[in-house]
C-alpha cells in the first residue's frame, strides 16, 4: 500500500499494480538501466539464506525476488498483496510458493520465519512501524530482516540529478515501453516522500528489532537495512 500522505486508499494502491504487473519486471530493468538485478543480488547477499530456512519475501510481485532464495536451498514464501503480480507469478514460477498477503497483517503465525525481507515494497505500506512489528511478528528469536527501499542519495549534487529523473524522464520511459505513466508518477513521488537513510534505521528499531545497521547501493539511491529480531 502507498503512503496514507500520498493520498491513495489500499485498494487503489493494489489495482496500480495490477495494471503494471504484466510488464513490471522490465519496466524495472529498463528504468534502472539494469541496476535492479545488482541491488536484488546484494539483497540475497544481506539474507544469507541456508540450507533448509524458512524465508518471506514480502511485495515479491512476480516472485523473480525470490527465486535465489529457493536455488541457495532455503522454504521461501513469495507474498504480495497484489493479485494480478501474483498471477503473473504463478504462470512464470510454477514451482515457488505464493501467498496473497497484507504486510501489516501476515497470514502466518508467529515465529514462523528465519528470515523476513522486503524489496521496494515498505515505502508503500501505510505505516511502515505496524510492518515492522508485523515483520518481527513472525520471525522467530535471532531470525532477521532485509529491507531493500530507494533512499537519499549521499551526493547532493546527484540527488537533483535523480530528482529530476524520476519526476521528468521516469514516466516518459514507462509510457515508451507500455507501462502505465501515471503509475510512475505515483511512484516517484513515494520515492521523494521516503525518509533517509537513518530516519528509517531510527523507524525500525522503534518497531522492536535491535542492531539496525544500513549500506548504501548505487550512491544512495538505495539502502539496504538489516536488523534481527530480540
Amino acid at each position: 500500500m502507498m503512503r496514507a500522505s500520498l493520498d491513495k486508499r489500499p485498494q487503489d494502491v493494489a489495482r496500480m499494480f495490477d495494471d503494471v504487473a504484466a510488464r513490471y519486471d522490465i519496466t524495472n530493468d529498463v528504468m534502472s538501466l539494469g541496476q535492479d538485478r545488482r541491488w536484488r543480488g546484494k539483497v540475497v547477499e544481506a539474507v544469507a539464506p541456508q540450507l533448509g530456512e524458512r524465508i518471506l519475501d514480502i511485495a515479491a510481485g512476480t516472485g523473480t525476488s525470490s527465486v535465489p532464495f529457493g536455488e541457495a536451498g532455503a522454504h521461501v514464501v513469495a507474498a504480495d498483496f497484489s493479485l494480478g503480480m501474483l498471477r503473473q507469478g504463478r504462470a512464470r514460477q510454477a514451482n515457488l510458493p505464493f501467498a496473497a498477503a497484507d504486510a501489516m497483517s501476515l497470514p502466518f503465525a508467529d515465529a514462523s520465519f528465519d528470515a523476513v525481507t522486503m524489496s521496494f515494497g515498505l515505502r508503500n505500506v501505510a505505516s511502515t512501524e505496524a510492518a515492522m512489528r508485523e515483520f518481527a511478528r513472525v520471525t522467530r528469536p535471532g531470525g532477521r530482516v532485509v529491507i531493500c527501499e530507494f533512499s537519499t542519495p549521499t551526493n547532493p549534487a546527484f540527488a537533483k540529478v535523480y530528482t529530476e529523473y524520476l519526476m521528468g524522464i521516469l514516466p516518459k520511459v514507462a509510457r515508451r515501453i507500455g507501462s502505465n505513466a501515471e503509475s510512475y508518477v505515483y511512484l516517484a513521488e513515494s520515492i521523494q516522500a521516503w525518509p533517509n537513510q537513518e530516519q528509517l534505521a531510527r523507524l525500525i528499531t522503534g518497531a522492536g528489532w535491535q542492531d539496525t545497521s544500513w549500506r548504501d547501493l548505487s550512491g544512495g539511491i538505495v539502502a539496504l537495512h538489516r536488523a534481527y529480531r530480540p
